[in-house]
């Protein structure tokens, strides 16, 4: 059982998420860095799809009930045991009784706490995750409160200090760089929009989320003059409702883009100029506001190499603590 006595800003249980209900409406949730999550899960011993504690901009406070193995990954928010210093992507040991915390964030947005056995909430729908919009999965369908107890299964008894190397923690470049394929919509913008579009430096907005990161700053896109069609609304960028996919960019009312992550919505009536690929999804989740970043054309063969260089840069992770 871990005991929590301060929850942090925003900090939830997740996993890999609950694929296969999106048709109905519910999002496949989980770690907005999966990378991350694996990770984390790896170095404590865990299988990768151990439910963890995703952390936002601020850590928790913990107090554990029993000895266990600890790693924390993702943005750089370094762990204390005790006010003792602890090193992030490196596996440590928490006796009962001893407390972690974390000092102020560094780098990144989203950290992921992974304690051996793995956080033992409920599966809901094959996953542990939580869904706070739908009140589903996680500890209680909701994020953590002071006074909360975890629950964590038995874990493997792993050493202490295995790490993953520097070169293997993936980090986001200045301005960061999203590769996404131009969408069924594409169409509705004008060419110099579309430009534009990849031209401008963008940054990312306050309003940044689990289920979408909208962005600020580039010029507001030019529509090809139409008749809208019957069920669509009147603003340019209204379309008859259709279905969103994950990494999907709606533009409302052409001015800032909106990246759908993992707890979106699954449809409605914006149009999409695009969708983000699957393997720039985690660098996201670790963008703060105000952050630059820019939009970068890929095909779908590019798309299909990029993920083929993900699964390859995944395995390495794995080869590094084999």
């Amino acid at each position: 059982m871990v005991k929590v006595l301060k929850p942090g800003l925003s900090t939830t249980v997740q996993d890999l998420g609950r694929p296969g209900y999106y048709n109905i409406g519910i999002p496949l949730s989980g770690g907005m860095d999966r990378l991350a999550t694996r990770a984390a899960n790896m170095l404590v011993g865990n299988d990768e799809g151990a439910a963890v504690l995703e952390a936002v901009f601020m850590g928790p406070e913990l107090e554990f009930t029993a000895d266990a193995m600890v790693a924390v990954t993702g943005a750089e928010l370094p762990p204390k045991v005790d006010g003792a210093a602890r090193e992030t992507w490196t596996s440590f040991a928490v006796k009962k009784g001893q407390v972690l915390s974390f000092e102020f964030l560094k780098k990144g947005a989203r950290a992921y706490i992974a304690i051996s056995g793995g956080i033992d909430v409920p599966v809901v729908l094959g996953s542990r995750s939580t869904y706070t919009l739908g009140a589903l999965g996680g500890f209680k369908g909701r994020k953590l409160e002071a006074g909360d107890e975890l629950p964590v299964g038995s874990g493997k008894s792993v050493k202490e200090g295995r790490s993953i190397p520097a070169n293997l923690r993936r980090v986001n470049g200045n301005p960061a760089e999203l590769r996404m394929v131009p969408g069924l919509y594409w169409h509705r913008i004008t060419e110099t929009a579309g430009k534009h579009f990849f031209e401008d430096i963008w940054k990312v907005a306050p309003e940044a989320d689990r289920i979408g990161y909208r962005f600020k700053g580039g010029r507001p896109l030019e529509f090809v003059p139409r008749t809208p069609p019957f069920g669509a609304g009147s603003d340019p960028s209204n379309i008859v409702d259709a279905c969103y996919p994950y990494g999907s960019i709606q533009v409302p009312g052409g001015t800032e883009p909106i990246v759908l992550h993992r707890d979106a919505v699954s449809g409605g009536g914006y149009f999409m100029v695009g969708t983000v690929i699957s393997a720039d999804m985690d660098l996201i989740g670790q963008l703060q506001p105000h952050t630059p970043a820019r939009f970068v054309s890929v095909d779908l063969e590019g798309a299909l190499k990029a993920r083929e260089e993900r699964e390859a840069h995944l395995h390495k992770v794995r080869a590094s603590l084999s």
